[in-house]
Parts: structure tokens; C-alpha cells; sequence
């Protein structure tokens, strides 16, 4: 009975990732009424200023619960609806929206989208179109930002987007299926409303700041990594990426970012810079607008590489595993 079993399961789940990649390549992100990450957004924002207070104690606690309740409210519903829809309906049909909800996890699309037409601004000396669209992927002020800077801001969020945006929800998919992706997806929407460090959020978010560092700390790692590689088959500087990852990696405020952000100034023999902040890489080259499209393509690769030596891998481990245990 086992032997078919699993080789159906792994076959579903590979279906499922395949299904959801295309989606993703072919018709982007839903609309925002529809996006699960939007209405994680608003709950969070409905929920923040009901549970602030003025003892640090109290407001630290209600942080946590902050973070739990959001991860449950998506992550649990979707783990009962596809069991229930796997079990009653069928396999194709739960297969189907897996994959949809799958894709809402993740987002290549969506990171071409924005940084591409920012080259193509650049490219015609539109700096102007640049900076409108820049705070679409990145939280600094454009209007602050030189030519150069731009650039290297673009840059920055490719290769730290490449993490949060696709290999950790891989990655997460591959260990805990839907469900897992959604509560990463949770976890890194949580951080980026409030693992803040200001008055305001230094004790509401500090919950969530920390779970989003520990959920990418492996995948940031491993991402850098065949980030290198990447390099090396696009024939990109793969030994300046090595170089600069091991030398910079430390140099960002955050314990992950500085990982991609520094493999990716390395291959593309860049310096990036956020003033005031950090510094990573050479200036070898000069920024120019090529540098983003060189950065996409390594961020593409990545995931390809990463798809095939760690989350297939891993859905293999899974199905023995279950084996094992059936």
C-alpha cells in the first residue's frame, strides 16, 4: 500500500509547485482584494492599536500574541480547508488550489515588475519615473537618492527579495506543505508592518522582527550560497561573490539580509550602499541599469538551483519519511 502512497504524494506536491510557478510566470499577482497577503496587512492594522499599551511588559506580550493570533488566522484555515477538500472533492481540485494558494506566497513576477521598468527609467535618463516607482520595492526615501543610489537600492531588494520572496516560501512549502508557505508568508508581512526598532514598534514588534530573522536564517544562508553558483553558471564574478559574502556579510544591521545582498555585489563587482547604514562589495563597475537586469537574472537562477537542490530534495526526504511511518 506504501508504494503507492507516496509516490503520490510527492508527485502532488511537485504538481503543485509546478502549477504555481506557472501561475506565477504567466499571470503575476491576483488583485489586491483577493491577496492574502493584503488581508494580512489589514488584520494587522485593525489589530495593532487595540493591543498597545503603555507597560512595556504588557505591550511586549501582546506582541506575541499579535504574531501567533496572525499566523493561526491564516495558516490554520487554510490547513482545514485542503485537507477538507482533498478528502471530499477530489484530488485534482485540491491540487488546483493548493497551487493557487501556493503562489500567493511567493512572488518572481511581481519582483521583475517593479525593478525592470526602474532600468528601463534610467536607461532613457528618466530619473524622475525611477524614484516613483522605487518605493514600490524598497522602504528609503527616493527623493534622497542619487542615480547610483537607485540603482544600488534596486539591486539590494532583488537580492534580499530573492529570500523573502521566493526561496523561503519554497522552502517552507517543502517542509510543511501550503499551510507552512501561508505562515512564512504571515510571518514576513508581521515584520514588515511592525518589526520596527522606533519608539512606536520596539516593543509591539520585537515578536515578529525575531520570527522573520529566525525563519530566513537557513534559507538566507543557503540562498547566498547558490547565489554563488548562479554567478558561476551566468558567468558573473562567482569567486568576487564568495569574496565579498564571506568579508560583508556582517556589515547590514540585519542577520540575513547581508547575506544575498552581499553575494550579489560580489558577482555583479558592485558596490551597494544604503548611507548611513552600510557598505557592501567594490566598486569595481560603476552602477549602471544593466546591473539590475544582471541581478534578475542571477535572482531567476537562484531559485531555479534552489528548487531543484534543496526543495525537491527535501519533499523526497518527506515522502520516505512518511514511508517510514505509513
Amino acid at each position: 500500500m506504501p508504494s503507492t502512497i507516496i509516490p503520490l504524494s510527492i508527485i502532488d506536491s511537485l504538481l503543485i509547485f509546478s502549477i504555481a510557478c506557472f501561475i506565477d510566470n504567466v499571470f503575476g499577482e491576483p488583485p489586491n482584494r483577493l491577496h492574502p497577503t493584503v488581508w494580512m496587512g489589514t488584520v494587522i492594522a485593525y489589530l495593532k492599536p487595540k493591543i498597545r499599551n503603555r507597560n512595556p511588559i504588557i505591550e511586549k506580550t501582546c506582541g506575541v500574541l499579535l504574531g501567533l493570533l496572525v499566523i493561526m488566522i491564516f495558516a490554520a484555515p487554510v490547513y482545514f480547508m485542503l485537507s477538507l477538500i482533498q478528502k471530499f472533492i477530489g484530488r485534482a481540485a485540491y491540487i488546483m488550489v493548493s497551487a493557487i494558494l501556493f503562489k500567493t506566497s511567493f512572488a518572481i513576477k511581481c519582483m521583475k515588475q517593479y525593478t525592470i521598468p526602474i532600468a528601463e527609467a534610467l536607461i532613457k535618463g528618466n530619473e524622475i519615473q525611477a524614484k516613483k516607482i522605487l518605493p514600490f520595492i524598497v522602504r528609503r526615501d527616493p527623493t534622497k537618492l542619487d542615480r547610483q543610489h537607485i540603482i544600488s537600492a534596486a539591486v539590494e531588494s532583488i537580492a534580499e527579495g530573492t529570500v523573502d520572496g521566493i526561496t523561503s516560501p519554497f522552502f517552507y512549502f517543502a517542509i510543511l506543505g501550503v499551510p507552512g508557505s501561508i505562515a512564512f508568508r504571515a510571518i514576513n508581512t508581521l515584520d514588515s508592518m511592525v518589526g520596527y526598532k522606533d519608539e512606536r514598534h520596539i516593543h509591539i514588534g520585537w515578536f515578529s522582527a525575531r520570527m522573520d530573522t529566525i525563519a530566513n536564517y537557513v534559507t538566507a544562508r543557503l540562498t547566498a550560497i547558490l547565489m554563488i553558483l548562479a554567478a558561476l553558471l551566468l558567468r558573473e564574478d562567482w569567486r568576487g561573490a564568495w569574496r565579498i559574502l564571506w568579508r560583508d556579510r556582517k556589515n547590514t544591521e540585519s542577520l540575513n539580509a547581508g547575506w544575498t545582498m552581499s553575494a550579489m555585489a560580489g558577482a555583479l563587482n558592485v558596490q551597494l550602499e544604503k548611507p548611513g547604514f552600510y557598505v557592501l562589495g567594490d566598486a569595481e563597475e560603476d552602477l549602471s541599469p544593466e546591473h539590475i537586469m544582471r541581478a534578475i537574472r542571477v535572482m531567476g537562477l537562484t531559485a531555479i538551483l534552489f528548487s531543484i537542490l534543496i526543495v525537491f530534495p527535501i519533499l523526497m526526504v518527506n515522502a520516505l519519511i512518511l514511508n517510514r511511518w505509513i
